[in-house]
């Protein structure tokens, strides 16, 4: 049954892509990106770009009230207790960067940093890097056959040791969601700092922060239908109050002179030098279209879809789906078959997944596989999409075995 999405005209890209007769089914690599964002860009392009912060002219003033509508926003859309709660970074990989080095003097040998099994390598590399510089011991909570942190062994290993617990919302790979409450909730009784990394999670419904109850949470406006070069890093205030700076230069300085500095708190303090402007502002406009979308509606249309990538997958002989995927995305490899040669296949007919160990190359290695072939759906994606995915998988197959 045809199933059409009603915001796939709000992104011109998709239109684009078909003439050249591509299917993006990639989007939690990257989401393409609606005409209100592109219209947020030109306006601000062409109707005087000016710095932030800093000037005392009207094109400065302009940008600025743009600029702090965008971290008003954030707030909103994650129900931060306040605006200066909200970081604006480079990425979530970023975010996570500054996290590892402004948490640094917090730790003494012997701490213990506890990570999941399931983790990008932008939650994992921060931390096992860390560890080693401070003499830390990095655990890794094991997962269950349903590809979630297995719960009862996560909570016997998060223990008095432990420090900090860093763990992703939703897996890249696996497509599953994480049991963060109980994780979280008992991370905080052993008295840790707990870390979310949302990048995955973030585009799939609204998350209350202060429900949540995480230390800090992060993710990319790319993964959200945003500019690229952007990230965001919520964090409670007692714990930004824990942070050391970690990047110098203009904006994040108090006072200064030739010998010494002091410097801002939160949030400014750690957006040290020109950020980028233009698509922070682009980012509040893609939250105004979000927000102007039906919710359930959105959410409806990405669950039908899902499903009906997971039916196909499932009717196919020699398909292997990882794991219980239970977001708009799946990983699956075929018996007998190197993931590489279905990737290319696939894109010799037109249609983009993403292939390989997915920056998660210890959950791949840990599974025994080279890599997967990744699926992944965005609310522009519609049934057609898929029948065409299915079609060239198909030929593929035919081919390869």
């Amino acid at each position: 049954m045809f199933q059409p999405s009603p915001w796939r005209a709000d992104f011109p890209a998709i239109a684009a892509l078909q003439r050249q007769h591509q299917t993006y089914l990639d989007s939690a690599a990257t989401t393409q990106k609606p005409q209100a964002l592109i219209d947020a860009l030109s306006h601000y392009y062409g109707h005087g770009a000016a710095n932030v912060h800093r000037a005392q002219h009207l094109p400065g003033a302009l940008a600025t009230q743009a600029f702090e509508a965008t971290r008003d926003k954030l707030a909103r859309w994650l129900n931060a207790a306040d605006a200066q709660q909200i970081v604006f970074t480079h990425g979530a990989t970023s975010a996570l960067n500054l996290l590892a080095y402004g948490l640094e003097p917090h730790f003494e040998a012997g701490d213990e940093i506890a990570i999941s099994a399931l983790e990008h390598h932008a939650n994992l590399l921060p931390w096992q890097q860390l560890a080693q510089r401070r003499g830390l011991r990095l655990v890794v909570l094991p997962l269950n056959e349903h590809g979630c942190i297995d719960l009862d062994h996560a909570l016997q290993l998060i223990g008095p040791r432990t420090r900090l617990v860093a763990l992703s919302q939703l897996s890249n790979v696996l497509g599953t969601w994480q049991p963060l409450a109980a994780l979280l909730s008992h991370a905080r009784a052993q008295g840790a700092l707990s870390v979310v990394d949302g990048a995955q999670g973030i585009v799939h419904g609204r998350h209350d922060m202060q429900q949540l109850g995480c230390d800090f949470y992060v993710f990319s406006s790319h993964k959200l239908y945003g500019p690229d070069g952007v990230g965001v890093l919520y964090g409670r205030v007692q714990a930004q109050a824990l942070l050391r700076h970690w990047q110098y230069g203009g904006e994040m300085v108090q006072l200064a002179d030739y010998q010494s500095a002091s410097f801002r708190p939160a949030p400014l303090g750690f957006e040290a030098g020109t950020p980028p402007i233009a698509s922070i502002i682009a980012l509040g406009a893609t939250l105004d279209y979000l927000a102007s979308l039906d919710a359930n509606a959105v959410a409806n249309h990405e669950a039908s879809l899902h499903q009906h990538l997971l039916r196909g997958l499932a009717d196919r002989d020699g398909i292997r789906v990882l794991a219980s995927p239970q977001a708009a995305l799946a990983s699956f490899v075929v018996d007998g078959v190197h993931n590489a040669d279905i990737a290319h296949l696939l894109t010799e007919q037109g249609i983009a997944v993403r292939a390989g160990h997915h920056c998660a190359m210890p959950l791949l290695k840990g599974m025994q596989l080279e890599g997967a072939i990744r699926v992944s759906l965005g609310l522009y994606n519609d049934s057609d999409d898929l029948q065409r995915f299915f079609d060239a998988l198909d030929q593929g197959l035919e081919l390869l075995r």
